[in-house]
């Protein structure tokens, strides 16, 4: 009983997020300033918006290691936690920075996407020792993305969460990985997918894990520790610890024990 409630209750807030950005984007009675606000800055108030705006604006797009330099300087105004030797590339994209902890020796490199949207989430964690290659997104959508110490993200991959996504420590994802921790429910054909539910029941990765390129985790799915997937693998299904695990869709070939 408890379980069914926690679950509606789950629901309940995924839906009033949904409306919430929808009314956010659409809504005539709103300014594009405050439009901006809820969808990049996620913390009312002019201070909050000229901090913002102020830092990006001078320290996002400059080259070098001059560039660097500033944003590590300054950076750190915008997040919730920055720890030590952190390095933040350029052309960096962040969205409700105030709900993104950073720990020590992370490096992001250039053109990365960090958005922690949401209304009651915790969003997105880096912990020590993290590299986020270029052009990588982490994107939450009323979710909360883990990244254990030691993680590497290849280039030009992208990991979602609508609920909450874990990545354990010491793994490797290469490039071109897709991790998505949500969906939609497409059960009903009297309305568009766009307007049905969107479900999302969450990914872990167990740790010491190595992700191939060009592969996509779904929703809902459990990679247990010391497993190597294979490149261009679909996982939609948990796949036990110890394993090796390739194909469409992704199947243990052999045990690493």
């Amino acid at each position: 009983m408890i379980k069914i409630e926690e679950e509606k209750e789950i629901e309940e807030k995924k839906e009033r997020y949904e409306d919430k950005i929808q009314k956010a984007l659409f809504d005539e009675k709103k300014s594009k300033v405050a439009k901006y606000i809820d969808l990049f800055v996620g913390k009312k108030g002019f201070w909050n918006l000229l901090k913002y705006e102020i830092i990006t604006f001078m320290f996002q797009d400059m080259r070098g290691a001059i560039g660097i330099f500033f944003r590590n300087l300054f950076y750190p105004f915008l997040f919730k936690n920055v720890g030590k030797g952190v390095s933040f590339g350029k052309s960096i994209t962040v969205r409700h920075p105030h709900k993104i902890s950073i720990g020590d020796n992370v490096a992001i490199d250039d053109y990365c996407v960090l958005d922690a949207k949401g209304l009651d989430n915790n969003g997105i964690t880096l912990e020590d020792n993290i590299f986020i290659g270029r052009n990588s997104i982490l994107s939450c959508k009323n979710g909360d993305i883990v990244l254990e110490k030691n993680v590497v993200v290849g280039f030009n991959s992208e990991i979602f969460s609508g609920s909450r996504v874990v990545i354990g420590e010491n793994t490797l994802i290469a490039a071109y990985v897709y991790i998505i921790g949500g969906g939609h429910d497409y059960s009903r054909v009297d309305i568009p997918v766009s307007e049905q539910e969107k479900p999302s029941y969450g990914i872990k990765v167990e740790k010491n894990c190595w992700i191939g390129a060009g592969t996509m985790v779904f929703d809902g799915v459990t990679v247990g520790e010391d497993t190597i997937i294979g490149a261009g693998a679909v996982v939609s299904k948990d796949i036990p610890p110890f394993s090796i695990a390739a194909g469409m869709p992704a199947r243990v070939v052999k045990s690493r024990k």
